[in-house]
């Protein structure tokens, strides 16, 4: 059997665009990797906006196995996503890195969580599937 590559999506809170990026990993693409999602920091629940939209549009409940964790949280992985917080992950190893430089719609209308996520969900088809 062969071993899925490891992929962490990276945020400063963990609480949106990285869980949203998880959800979406999970979706598309878990028959070839391992998707997690992390902070440098975290809160005390994911992003209720993202959480109730995620449900709407895809049938996705990321409360259900998710939580915000920080980078000392997760596995060892194979690629570092940060989502455009200007994260710098020293102490996490990992094999390539790229930064999506999305905008957080935390606070803001459905119609911009809604561009964000159609942005992680391109990004994830065109990366991993």
């Amino acid at each position: 059997m062969i071993e899925k590559k490891k992929v962490a999506f990276i945020c400063v809170h963990n609480s949106c665009r990285s869980q949203i990026a998880e959800a979406l990993g999970k979706k598309y693409a878990s028959d070839k990797y391992e998707f997690y999602s992390a902070g440098t920091q975290t809160k005390p629940q994911i992003n209720q906006d993202a959480v109730r939209i995620m449900k709407e549009v895809y049938g996705i409940d990321m409360e259900e196995e998710q939580y915000s964790k920080t980078v000392d949280d997760i596995p060892e992985v194979d690629t570092v996503i940060t989502m455009g917080c200007n994260v710098q992950c020293p102490i996490i190893p990992y094999e390539y890195s790229e930064d999506w430089g999305l905008d957080d719609p935390t606070g803001k209308s459905d119609e911009e969580f809604l561009k964000v996520i159609k942005k992680i969900e391109e990004n994830i088809k065109s990366k991993f599937s």
